[in-house]
């Protein structure tokens, strides 16, 4: 499915719009419709650990997302060889309004959210395949 980018992907901010693709419960890509040698991995970060935030008020408006809203939620995985060496970063969660066809990423507040990191081992996580 084809997602419009409405808060951008750090560091990627002429990304405009994404196709999104499932490859399993745990894993996810997705690519850049405006530039196609760009791509990232993602992973379902349910699957892996406890994982909860409150989502701004600003990405709730800007992603029109309301309680009924169907809502995925990923994070970006930087793959590595072996693949359970793989790093998650669960401070920049990409969030995507299924209904409304509208994607982002929101980066949450390290201070306020002490137990997500930036770069943690896939590994590390007994529930990890």
């Amino acid at each position: 499915m084809i997602y419009q980018v409405k808060t951008e992907i750090l560091g990627f901010e002429n990304i405009k719009s994404v196709e999104f693709s499932e490859i399993d419960e745990l894993f996810a890509t997705i690519k850049s419709c405006d530039d196609s040698s760009i791509s990232f991995s993602l992973v379902n970060p349910y699957l892996l650990r406890e994982y909860s935030f409150d989502l701004p008020k600003a990405a709730k408006v800007m992603l029109d997302i309301n309680e009924n809203s169907n809502v995925l939620v990923y994070n970006i995985m930087i793959v590595q060889n072996p693949l359970d060496e793989s790093k998650v970063n669960f401070l920049a969660p990409i969030i995507f309004n299924k209904d409304k066809g509208l994607m982002g990423q929101v980066v949450l507040r390290a201070l306020e959210y002490p137990e997500f990191g930036l770069a943690e081992a896939i590994n590390s996580f007994k529930k990890a395949a």
